[in-house]
């Protein structure tokens, strides 16, 4: 029988850590704040920073709001950055991307100060990633990924795991920190070739790619261990995974559920980050 990986277990216990934290803090008179910066009114931003604003409403977590009409213009960008990396009240940041085209991503991004980058956006933060060092912040939605592998003791030493993104969001950081449990890795993407082969064969498929139902029963076996992490709406206008779920989730090992599966970890991830920004200036 198929095993459904839920989020919510991973997300309580990730909250149960993060409360000890605050308490920590409280105790020392310091109110975690995270400052979000959203430009423009890009509805799936919206939806992600209003899922942060009922997360932290029960742990007494401060969120700052910094929305920003989509037409600022770079050099405009940069100043409130600096002038948010300079704010001794904001423990971290959030820059809610893809950037307006004018916005050069690339740079932008690692105007943030390092000790506030909860997201790993920076290049230091993710050379300190990709260096093998895994003691820093972490890409959310990767460790999300992650937290849920190692939170249902589904061994990752020695499997062979093929992750279809190549994002620097999601799929490079992942490999790394899949790398590091030392798993096999293989990277897929949209020029990949026989991809249902490669798929078939492996122990577990990570998807990132943003197509509802896209991958269908044939590009996996009865013991595939499938992560879930797309999300888009499919042609009936309903939040769909990448897995076509109703088809292939009784043809599988294991299978996470969108919504319900990796997404609802996220959230639990940054703000947990947050407050170990805090703990490391203790």
């Amino acid at each position: 029988m198929t095993k459904i990986l839920k989020g919510k277990p991973v997300e309580d216990k990730i909250t149960d850590e993060s409360l000890e934290m605050i308490e920590r803090l409280n105790k020392k008179d310091i109110l975690p704040q995270i400052c979000i910066i959203r430009i423009g009114k890009n509805p799936d931003d919206i939806s992600y920073e209003n899922s942060i604003v009922r997360y932290t409403k029960s742990l007494n977590v401060q969120v700052k709001h910094l929305t920003l009409e989509s037409n600022i213009s770079q050099e405009e960008l940069i100043k409130e950055i600096d002038r948010i990396n300079k704010d001794g009240d904001i423990g971290g940041v959030l820059m809610l991307r893809p950037f307006p085209k004018q916005i050069d991503d690339d740079m932008v991004r690692n105007y943030l100060a390092v000790e506030k980058d909860i997201d790993c956006m920076n290049t230091l933060s993710l050379a300190k990633l990709f260096e093998g060092d895994m003691s820093g912040f972490m890409p959310c939605t990767a460790k999300a990924v992650l937290e849920i592998l190692l939170y249902n003791n589904i061994k990752l030493e020695g499997k062979n795991i093929v992750i279809i993104n190549r994002s620097i969001v999601v799929g490079k950081p992942l490999a790394m920190m899949l790398l590091d449990e030392n798993a096999s890795v293989t990277i897929c993407h949209s020029k990949s070739n026989e991809l249902k082969a490669i798929t078939r064969n492996a122990d577990i498929v990570i998807t990132a790619v943003g197509k509802a139902n896209y991958l269908t029963e044939e590009y996996f076996s009865e013991n595939s261990i499938l992560i879930d992490v797309g999300m888009s709406l499919d042609e009936m206008g309903n939040l769909s995974g990448d897995i076509d779920f109703e088809n292939v989730k009784e043809n599988v090992k294991m299978i996470t559920p969108v919504p319900g599966g990796v997404g609802r970890i996220t959230t639990s991830i940054l703000i947990n980050q947050l407050l170990k920004a805090y703990i490391n200036k203790l």
